[in-house]
């Protein structure tokens, strides 16, 4: 009958520098489009998801999904202090030229945009023939 305490253990939250300028992550997949505002070490200062923004389903792939992320992300980095980002682009998803536009009339200016999408050199073996 005696009761079992826990000891309740505080975490320090990880503090990151924010500086003006950094970058940004756009991933943009067929299912999902995931935006990271990162400093120039590559530590996340802000993140945001059209799944974390309660999209479900086919509506988490669309341009809308994508600037309401983008929204969300840069507002929690622009009162940080983030004012310009160079844009890396991942995917073929429909959401990246969107959620960069909204980064950028949102008061941080992007710079430069580059796309990072990884290509196969001639990748894996494919299937073998169907034969019916």
């Amino acid at each position: 009958m005696a009761k079992s305490t826990k000891s309740v253990k505080s975490s320090k939250k990880r503090v990151v520098r924010v500086e003006a300028t950094g970058r940004a992550y756009i991933h943009s997949s067929f299912n999902n489009i995931i935006i990271s505002l990162t400093n120039n070490n590559g530590e996340v200062i802000s993140w945001a998801s059209a799944g974390k923004m309660g999209f479900r389903g086919s509506k988490k792939n669309t341009p809308y999904a994508a600037q309401m992320a983008a929204q969300e992300c840069a507002k929690v980095a622009y009162d940080l202090g983030l004012r310009k980002v160079k844009a890396y682009v991942r995917g073929p998803g429909a959401g990246r030229e969107s959620a960069i536009r909204t980064i950028h009339s949102s008061g941080i200016e992007v710079t430069e945009i580059r796309d990072i999408t990884p290509l196969p050199h001639n990748g894996c073996r494919p299937p073998k023939r169907r034969r019916v």
